[in-house]
């Protein structure tokens, strides 16, 4: 039983950690960038995609984003998008190394989506 307690302690102290850290890594201000044109550029995968996402978005998952080229115009602003956050975070990040201004961490999709209207 001690032993059950104490996982659960240590998994409910990650959780808590995993949030904060979503939370301090989340941009700002997204909902007024989206209406002056941010493109969403959602990261997951294909058929993650599929399951559901940002009417609008765009799809390059991750992976692609670590080619040579990539096909974005450097002049936009993006937002970075994915399931829980993590991704998007690393995504933006990756944008910015390869010399793009304009890029914002839009954690999870749903919460975003959620945040654009209105909730």
């Amino acid at each position: 039983m001690k032993t059950i307690v104490i996982t659960l302690l240590v998994l409910a102290g990650l959780y808590m950690v995993y949030r904060s850290y979503r939370f301090l890594n989340l941009d700002k201000g997204l909902d007024q960038k989206v209406r002056n044109g941010a493109v969403i550029l959602d990261v997951r995968t294909e058929s993650e995609y599929r399951t559901g996402h940002i009417e609008g978005s765009v799809n390059i998952p991750l992976s692609r984003l670590h080619a040579d080229t990539v096909p974005l115009d450097p002049s936009k602003v993006y937002i970075t998008v994915c399931s829980h956050g993590l991704r998007s975070v690393k995504a933006a990040a990756l944008l910015r190394e390869k010399g793009y201004k304009q890029v914002y961490n839009g954690g999870a999709w749903s919460d975003l989506q959620q945040t654009l209207a209105g909730h």
